[in-house]
Formats: structure tokens, C-alpha cells, sequence
């Protein structure tokens, strides 16, 4: 039984086999009928799984030279490439933040978070430049023009912009820049580009290595992501909370209800396709269903999320799976099959025979297998890394971008307190609007980031006073550096997962002078409260029912905190029957009329309430030796007089397939990063002032 090249990208296992006289069924040395009978076995397997016999993987070298290096229609291969570039082509304006090149890099007191901390970003004219030179290496890939340098250009330009900001980091933004290094190595210009256009190759196959570190890459990305749904939280349905209640879960929900919606096709299905989708795309028998699966839930994702252009790259590839001269029979300008008519495996067998004297060349191939094996390892090593670099984690292990661990985190952030003090006297302080330099916020979850941000603060502290002249300070040393003369503390509150709302961060350390390593664990990021996990089966959803059938403006909030921690908050006027409930644990509530005026204080124990004034504020102290939690209840007064308002008033529901709306954002985005890149280049060139918008200006519309 022997194989041909159409057959090794997964055409059906009946299609792949043809008769030959000349078996690659060889028994083994001994002769051995069992012997015989289960490599031939396995042989089988092998041809109907992946098109390969099984000499392929008896050996180093016939992985290299029968397996590996073994040609084929580079056809696939180039729509690849070409879809793969025309997506980047429209996510550097929209994802990358080109159509918003003047608000993300413009302003230059905004704090960056870049992996290295050293790093720093160029004026905004660089930037544009950077910018353009990325596209139009996405052009060049696109077409196959110059395909290496265009790719190279690219690749460069985009792993700087990617490495300059972990705040702006996803799973799939790390895809992209990992595609156009892979791309990079491969000849995925030798069909249905400019260059073979120009310079037409010999032949337009490539080595089957080209295809297969492709579909590596996607098979990592799918199955670790699987991988690391297989945890509580996931299975448990508490990562994607009503996203059921979306309409392309309509039929779903009309068979099962909202809650099984999201537990068992939000949550178990998609833990299930992630692990085994690849699998089936490999097997022939099961590939037409498995895309049909695949498609179905990529196009889901594009609606359900703000994900960019990620489900049509994921779209984009599976025809990798199929056969490699699968373009050929759908254009009929096509020259035909690429494909070698006679058997690949035959020919490697032949080219090692008549080519025993160049070793140079065979053992440049054994290199690149080496370095691409050393590739892959390294990416089923790097999400499960998080052991080596133990100060990126937190609650969660590592930054998130690099884990495939997607969606399988929800986070919720109520609260984010940013207090200033001066060290030479204490009384003076001050608090920073916590979006005032970034425009995100997720330092608030990674320590790595917070002290970046606390140390951002500080230098816009410091610019900010070198240009006031103080009695001690005169008019001419205005431009001096000045000393730190502050510290800076984070008390920040966020929930994941559904649970209670906690602190992240030790309120009472300055994050300036606090400690940190990348590879030693953070000692003032606080544990996540276990023991009250499991409180949201049972307590957390009882009462928020409870609660929510009151009125249609009636909430409630769930808090835990520290032994020894204080909670100050502030009760908003436009709240009224707001009530303090202790579900576990001991507290001190006292109530003021001013942040910094003590009042009467009272202890509160399990299962006890009392009643909070509207627009003053009050202090709750965790005492004892264990944590507490407890609970706010409220009515919005003026959510409620807005319905009563606006009662007679049919709510707009948006659009199910916004498809106008969203062509016109993404050319608005586009229009906008042609004129940033032009004005950076007329900026750089002839001097000409580079216009820039305002944040505070767009936030207002």
C-alpha cells in the first residue's frame, strides 16, 4: 500500500489508498507473521491518519528526509499565506490601535507596560512610521511580494509593538505574531504570489514541514486551551455566566433553559471542542464534520465577542487540513495538480541514494528539524512555565496572552483606590483618578504591572513639580529633576469567577519600594479567599434572587476581606434602603459624616444587619482571626425614577448582524491610520505639525 501527496493532507482514508505491486509493508529482520502483522497495522493507521508510512518515524532520518522534507503542492499552503496577510491587513487598524495611533501612543505621561521594564516607546511620528512599515509588510505577505523581507518587515514591527504593551495582550494577538514568524521559515511564496509571478520556481512544492508547523501551532492552541478548561472553574460554568441570554444561543436556550445553556454548551462543549477538534481534522473519516463544528463555533465567537479578527484566522486555516492542491480544482485558470504523480516516499528514497555526497545539504535539513522540534517544545512548554517565573503570578499563574487559558477568567472590578502620600509629611495626601494615564485596567490584576503603574505616577509626579517654583525651590532650577518624595498605595477590589468581591493587593504596602522579582513569588499580593468559594452554588445565588426580586433596580453587592483591613466607603445619595449584612465573621461598622471624623461603633457578628445613611461614609474593620464577608443591599433611586420617566418608551435593541455598522467602523479606523501615517511621514520629512486628538474629547463624544 503506498500514498500520494493529495492523500497526506487528509483526503478520506478510501481516498488515499491506491494499489501498487510494491508494498510499504516491509516485515521486520526476524520474519515474524506477528511481527509482520502489527507493523502492518500500524502502517495502516499511520497512511489512513496522517499519509505516512510507518518508516517515517522508525527513525531520525527517515522523519527528516521521508517524512518531513517530502514535497508538496504548495498551493494550500499559499491561500494561506494570502488570507492570512489581507487579516492582518485589517487588524493592525482596528486591534493594534492604528486607527487610534494619536490616543494610544500620543500622549507621553500615559504609563506603558512593556515585558521589558526598560523599554520605551518612540514620539508618536516613530510610532506611525512603525506602524506603516507593519502593513505594509501585511501587504507584501498578502501578495507575496518580497515575500521574505515583507514578512520579516512584519514580523519585526509587530513583536515591538506587542512586546511593548503586556496590558494589551491576548491569546490571539500572540498567534498573530508567532504566524508571521513561522511564516517567516517557510516558502509560502512559491504559488500564488507576485514572486513566483516574477522568478517562476522550478516547481511550486514546498518541503510537508511548511504544512505541518502550521497545523502544530493551531493544534496548541486549541487543545492546551482545552487542556486548561478541564479545572473547576470551567466545568463548574462559572468563567461565561449568562452569556446564554446572546441570540445565537437561541435555540439552546429554547431546549435547555438559560442555565444548562451556558453549563453544558457554553462551558462542556467548549472544553470538549477544544481538546478533540483537531484530532478529528486530522482523521479523514471525520474532518468534513469537525470543520462543520468549527465554523460553527468561529462564527459564534465573532458575534459574541470583541475579538477582532482571531475567528477568521482560525477560519482562515482549516483548509490546511485538507488536500494540498485543494485550490487547483476550484480555479480553472489553474495549471493543474503540483502534486509529483509518482510516490513521494519512493522519490526521498531515490534523492538519498543519488545524493550521498551532499551532506552539507542533508545535514542542514537535520538543523532545521532540530530547531523547528526545539519550536514546538517550547510551545507545550511556555504555558505551563508559570513554576520558572513566579512573579507574574497572582490569582491566576502568568500574564495573560501566552497560556491559552482564554475565557476560562472573568474578572469584575468595583473599586480602585490610588493614594498618593508625601513622605516628608504624612497628612498630605492625595488620590489619583484611576484612569487618568491608562486607558484599561489590567495592572490592577498582575503585580509586574501595578509597580510599573506606581512608578509611571511617580515620574509624572516629579515632571509635574520640576516645573513649580517653591520657596525652596527657585524659578531658575524649575527644569531640575526633583527627589521621590512619595509613596504610593493600591487598594484595589475585584471579584473572578463569581466571587465575592476582594482585595488583590496589601493596602498598607508602598508599591514603590515593594519588592519584586520575576522569578520569586510576590509576597504583597493577597490569597484568594478559598473558603468562601463555594459560597456561589448556594449563599451568593439565594440572595442575589432574593434581592433582585425586590425591584427592578434593586442590587446587591458581596464582599470579603482580611483580618486587620478596613473597608472606607462612601454611600452615594442616589441610593436609599441601603443595609449591611454579616454572613460569616466579625466586623466594626462605624458611621460618619466625613471620611476623617469618627463616630460610635458597632460589632457586628453572623447574621446580623444594620442600615447605612445615604451620602456619608462609613468604615468596616474585619476583627478577629479569620475573614469576614458580608453583603450590601440598595435600591437605585435614580435608575428607578429614569424607568418611570422613560416607562412608556420601547428600548432599542441592537442590530443581530451589524455587518453595515461594522464595515463603516473598520473603514473610519482605516481612513484615520492612512492619515496618521501620512501625517507621521510629512512630521519626520519636512517638519510639519503632526495633529493629535484629545482623550478627554473623544470620551465625550
Amino acid at each position: 500500500m503506498t500514498t500520494t501527496d493529495a492523500a497526506a493532507t487528509g483526503i478520506s482514508s478510501n481516498e488515499i489508498q491506491t494499489n501498487s505491486p510494491k508494498s510499504s509493508k516491509q516485515p521486520p529482520a526476524d520474519g515474524n507473521p506477528a511481527g509482520v502483522s502489527a507493523f502492518g497495522s500500524v502502517n495502516s493507521f499511520l497512511s489512513n491518519a496522517t499519509g505516512h508510512d510507518a518508516r517515517c518515524v522508525s527513525s531520525f532520518d527517515g522523519f527528516v528526509h521521508r517524512c518531513m522534507y517530502r514535497p508538496v503542492d504548495g498551493a494550500a499552503l499559499g491561500v494561506a499565506r494570502a488570507l492570512f496577510g489581507l487579516a492582518m491587513l485589517i487588524d493592525i487598524p482596528e486591534e493594534r490601535g492604528g486607527g487610534d495611533l494619536d490616543l494610544r501612543w500620543g500622549e507621553p505621561r500615559d504609563c506603558r507596560f512593556p515585558l521589558i521594564h526598560s523599554m520605551e516607546p518612540p514620539t508618536l511620528p516613530k510610532m506611525g512610521l512603525v506602524y506603516g512599515l507593519m502593513w505594509l509588510g501585511a501587504v507584501g505577505i498578502m501578495v507575496g511580494y518580497r515575500f521574505r523581507i515583507s514578512v520579516a518587515i512584519f514580523t519585526g514591527t509587530y513583536w515591538y509593538v506587542f512586546l511593548l504593551d503586556k496590558s494589551a495582550w491576548n491569546n490571539h494577538s500572540y498567534l498573530y505574531g508567532l504566524l508571521g514568524t513561522i511564516f517567516l521559515f517557510t516558502d509560502a511564496h512559491r504559488c500564488w504570489s507576485i514572486d513566483a509571478w516574477q522568478n517562476p520556481p522550478e516547481d511550486q512544492t514546498v518541503p510537508f514541514w511548511n504544512y505541518f508547523i502550521l497545523k502544530f501551532q493551531f493544534f496548541v492552541l486549541y487543545f492546551v486551551a482545552g487542556l486548561k478548561k478541564l479545572c473547576r472553574e470551567w466545568l463548574s460554568g462559572y468563567a461565561m455566566t449568562n452569556l446564554s441570554y446572546h441570540w445565537v444561543f437561541a435555540p439552546f436556550r429554547a431546549l435547555l433553559g438559560p442555565m444548562l445553556t451556558d453549563l453544558l454548551i457554553v462551558h462542556w462543549f467548549g472544553c470538549i471542542f477544544d481538546t478533540t477538534v483537531v484530532f478529528f481534522l486530522v482523521y479523514g473519516p471525520t474532518r468534513k464534520l469537525a470543520t462543520l463544528f468549527a465554523c460553527a463555533f468561529h462564527l459564534m465567537n465573532s458575534r459574541l465577542f470583541h475579538i477582532g479578527m482571531f475567528p477568521w484566522v482560525c477560519l482562515s486555516q482549516l483548509p490546511l487540513y485538507y488536500s494540498f492542491s485543494w485550490p487547483r480544482r476550484l480555479l480553472p485558470f489553474s495549471n493543474g495538480s503540483e502534486e509529483p504523480s509518482s510516490n513521494d516516499h519512493n522519490e526521498q528514497d531515490n534523492w538519498l541514494r543519488e545524493e550521498k555526497s551532499v551532506k552539507r545539504k542533508k545535514r542542514n535539513r537535520k538543523w532545521t528539524m532540530m530547531a523547528m522540534l526545539a519550536y514546538c517544545s517550547l510551545q507545550c512548554f511556555l504555558p505551563y512555565s508559570h513554576f520558572l517565573t513566579k512573579g507574574y503570578n497572582n490569582w491566576t499563574n502568568g500574564l495573560y496572552g501566552y497560556s491559552w487559558d482564554m475565557m476560562v477568567h472573568a474578572w469584575d472590578t468595583i473599586m480602585i483606590g490610588i493614594r498618593v502620600v508625601d513622605r516628608h509629611d504624612p497628612e498630605r495626601t492625595h488620590y489619583v483618578e484611576p484612569f487618568a494615564f491608562v486607558d484599561n485596567d489590567r495592572w490592577t490584576k498582575h503585580a509586574d504591572m501595578a509597580v510599573q503603574f506606581a512608578r509611571c505616577i511617580e515620574r509624572n509626579i516629579q515632571q509635574e513639580a520640576s516645573k513649580l517654583p517653591t520657596p525652596q525651590r527657585p524659578a531658575s532650577a524649575i527644569d531640575a529633576p526633583a527627589t521621590s518624595n512619595v509613596s504610593i498605595y493600591f487598594d484595589i477590589w475585584c471579584s473572578m469567577n463569581g466571587r465575592f468581591q476582594q482585595r488583590i493587593f496589601d493596602p498598607n504596602v508602598d508599591i514603590l519600594r515593594a519588592p519584586w522579582s520575576p522569578f520569586e513569588p510576590v509576597q504583597w499580593v493577597l490569597p484568594l479567599l478559598q473558603q468562601f468559594s463555594g459560597l456561589r452554588d448556594t449563599l451568593i445565588r439565594r440572595q442575589t434572587d432574593e434581592v433582585l426580586s425586590w425591584s427592578n433596580h434593586s442590587d446587591v453587592l458581596f464582599i470579603a476581606d482580611f483580618p486587620g483591613l478596613t473597608l472606607r466607603n462612601y454611600v452615594g445619595e442616589d441610593l436609599y434602603n441601603v443595609s449591611l449584612t454579616v454572613l460569616q465573621g466579625t466586623v466594626r461598622y462605624e458611621a460618619s459624616p466625613d471620611e476623617d471624623v469618627a463616630k460610635s461603633s458597632e460589632i457586628l457578628h453572623t447574621g446580623q444587619s444594620a442600615s447605612l445613611p445615604a451620602g456619608a461614609f462609613h468604615a468596616i474593620e474585619t476583627i478577629g482571626g479569620e475573614p469576614s464577608c458580608y453583603m450590601y443591599t440598595y435600591v437605585n433611586r435614580t435608575k428607578e425614577q429614569e424607568a418611570i420617566r422613560n416607562g412608556s418608551e420601547v428600548k432599542s435593541h441592537p442590530a443581530m448582524l451589524p455587518l453595515v455598522d461594522e464595515f463603516l467602523h473598520r473603514w473610519e479606523n482605516f481612513v484615520r491610520f492612512l492619515q496618521h501615517v501620512g501625517n507621521s511621514l510629512l512630521y519626520e520629512v519636512y517638519g510639519v505639525p503632526m495633529p493629535r486628538r484629545l482623550k478627554e474629547l473623544v470620551a465625550d463624544g
